[in-house]
């Protein structure tokens, strides 16, 4: 599988779209046409959540007391689950062809975990999939669990209070908790540099999530997009008076990228200088089946994000505080390009 990214002068969603294009094949786990997926050769569906058990591996960790909960799936369902799509295609991708012994590839994976984790596989009994994977690693452990102990407690497991785990979690080589890097301390010049640079008229763009449409699929339910629009530009007050915009007047917001025009909100929870769109949104591209969510498009933060802009220390792409300009387009209810504009009105 192979792609290549095509012309600078298109902004990354367009270049990423382009390339896309260009693959040898591409196939999707999803349920719906959206943004991506439109682009795929085969569109794969996942089962319903209700479909599937759960054990939470990240929001513990956040968590102010041990605690273990599993859930079984309150449903069952004929779509096959997501870890057996994905061993189908891993082994169709290593050049199994379409019969691939799925339950094979489930036991080499289980047999590795096993034989990293020093315990004899058996232990897990006929249990497959990500099941047999969570009961080998609760039995390694440190409260020695099996997940046949969690299904007996369907409310969880309380195991006591936090406790520490430093310094024996380190894997630093001077055994500590390293605050200040030598890379990270050589690059603070660069950045002092930066903090006291201008750029694009002074303002940066952030993203952010709302209750509503933490995720873009989100935007397809109804109840979750009706009312106001929530895809806008929030501006602090002071920045909106400087440029005489007022609540719900258009603006474009330009990069050296790109540019989208979008309704503003203006609103103190952002800082003087920082613009803030939220990200998932821009459903008003060819070929995306979204009733609902093409309804209420709103405009892709993509658009902005500037491929020459790297963190020099990571290699990371630069995709909160980007360098933007705001023009203002027209205020609530006057006029432009022919069309009177209600004041929140997206035009």
């Amino acid at each position: 599988i192979s792609a290549c990214l095509v012309g600078s002068e298109m902004c990354i969603r367009d270049r990423l779209s382009a390339a896309l294009e260009q693959l040898d094949a591409l196939i999707c786990l999803d349920v719906y046409v959206n943004e991506t997926t439109r682009q795929a050769d085969v569109i794969l569906p996942g089962p319903s959540p209700l479909a599937r058990s759960h054990y939470d591996l990240v929001l513990y960790q956040l968590a102010v007391r041990n605690v273990a909960n599993w859930t079984a799936a309150p449903l069952s369902s004929d779509v096959p689950q997501e870890w057996e799509t994905m061993l189908r295609l891993a082994g169709i991708a290593a050049g199994q062809g379409p019969d691939v012994d799925v339950a094979a590839l489930d036991t080499l994976v289980a047999d590795e975990m096993a034989r990293r984790l020093g315990l004899d596989v058996e232990l897990a009994g006929d249990r497959v999939g990500p099941e047999r994977l969570l009961d080998l690693q609760l039995r390694a452990g440190p409260y020695d669990l099996t997940l046949a102990e969690l299904e007996a407690a369907p409310h969880g497991i309380d195991l006591g209070p936090l406790k520490p785990r430093l310094p024996e979690a380190l894997r630093t080589p001077s055994g500590k908790v390293e605050l200040a890097p030598e890379p990270i301390v050589a690059d603070v010049p660069r950045l002092r540099e930066e903090l006291d640079r201008d750029r694009n008229g002074g303002m940066v763009l952030i993203g952010r999530r709302q209750l509503r449409s933490n995720n873009s699929w989100m935007h397809n339910v109804l109840p979750l997009v009706k009312g106001k629009d929530r895809c806008t530009a929030w501006v602090h007050p002071d920045d909106a008076e400087r440029r005489g915009l007022a609540d719900g007047a258009m603006a474009r917001v330009r990069s050296r990228a790109g540019e989208v025009e979008i309704p503003v909100e203006v609103t103190a929870d952002v800082m003087p200088g920082v613009i803030s769109i939220p990200h998932g949104w821009g459903h008003d591209v060819d070929g995306v089946r979204l009733r609902v969510a093409s309804a209420h498009a709103g405009v892709n933060s993509n658009v902005l994000a500037d491929e020459t802009l790297i963190d020099p220390l990571s290699g990371n792409a630069v995709l909160n505080g980007i360098p933007v300009e705001l023009e203002t387009l027209a205020p609530p209810g006057e006029e432009r390009d022919g069309t009177r504009l209600a004041a929140g009105d997206p035009a």
